[in-house]
């Protein structure tokens, strides 16, 4: 999906190695021109992804097999999830695979941009489609897990690095936190992911999913705990437009067990943020960031499981 040229304000972020935790964001100023903008990005950006929508339903060409040859194996749940995935090497790479977790009643599709921006800086990808019928986080966050495994046993690596859109940010922090991904996700990377909780979140009445991302859920709660001795470092992406997340700051990772940067972006809104183009480029260089004292093949021997 092609955008069109950059809106004024052009998005921006502030460079990661000049961040830090985020403890309390000082108040935004109504920004009534950009927010006009971004809302009319947003509506672009929804009817292409609407158009790509049914090509993020089927498995990529390489199927789901060992090295991403091979259909999916016989145990997979196909009304559940799909895993797709794109020229996994047989032997490990510099650099661990990267998943990528789409949101809400969403697919594969909403990272076309940013796959082609990883791919082409060597980035091995691997996407899981998770059925929108799928109601509580903890399940998706076991499923998600069972593929983590899949991948690290089919690439030969130890950890994988993790993009979550929304509702994929969620599941996947729930992962790291709850279930002990932390010892197999090296780098998670959030855009758009109500980490505190979000007033605003259509069909919150409805589907128990998404009232499962609204302030003060079960679900929130347990991420609110302690986690003492995560391994896993945090990088959430915030737009101040983003007009899903309410307030905005429950974007942000706030918590004090956690390593966690919190990226601030101008000018876009929620659906543009894992499309956009500098976003993207962000992301990339909070992937490509090295862990300190510890190199890939160190922490595949650290996190290598029976």
């Amino acid at each position: 999906m092609k955008l069109p040229p950059p809106l004024s304000p052009l998005p921006c972020f502030t460079h990661l190695t000049h961040l830090g935790r985020l403890t309390r964001l000082p108040a935004l100023p109504r920004l009534s021109s950009a927010l006009l903008g971004a809302t009319a990005l947003e509506l672009f950006v929804l009817t292409g992804r609407l158009i790509v929508y049914p090509f993020g339903l089927t498995p990529e060409r390489g199927g789901t097999g060992p090295a991403g040859t091979g259909p999916p194996a016989a145990t997979d749940p196909p009304t559940t999830a799909t895993t797709v995935t794109a020229a996994l090497p047989a032997t490990p790479a510099a650099t661990p695979p990267v998943v990528l977790l789409h949101g809400f009643v969403d697919n594969r599709s909403a990272f076309v941009v940013l796959r082609r921006a990883l791919t082409r800086h060597g980035c091995h990808l691997a996407s899981l489609n998770y059925s929108p019928l799928t109601r509580d986080v903890s399940t998706a966050a076991e499923l998600l897990g069972r593929h983590v495994e899949e991948i690290c046993a089919r690439t030969g690596h130890g950890r994988v690095d993790i993009v979550g859109h929304s509702l994929g940010g969620l599941i996947a922090r729930y992962y790291v936190q709850r279930l002990g991904g932390d010892r197999r996700v090296r780098t998670l990377v959030t855009l758009g992911t109500p980490h505190g909780g979000t007033a605003v979140a259509p069909g919150a009445g409805v589907h128990p999913i998404v009232r499962q991302m609204r302030g003060g859920s079960s679900v929130i709660e347990e991420l609110r705990g302690p986690a003492p001795g995560c391994r896993t470092r945090f990088v959430s992406f915030w737009s101040e437009l983003d007009q899903v997340m309410v307030p905005v700051e429950t974007a942000c990772v706030d918590h004090p067990d956690l390593d966690a940067v919190n990226v601030r972006v101008t000018g876009i809104g929620h659906l543009a943020l894992p499309v956009h183009p500098t976003v993207a480029a962000a992301v990339r260089e909070a992937l490509e960031a090295p862990e300190a004292g510890e190199d890939d093949a160190t922490a595949a021997g650290a996190t290598s499981v029976a």
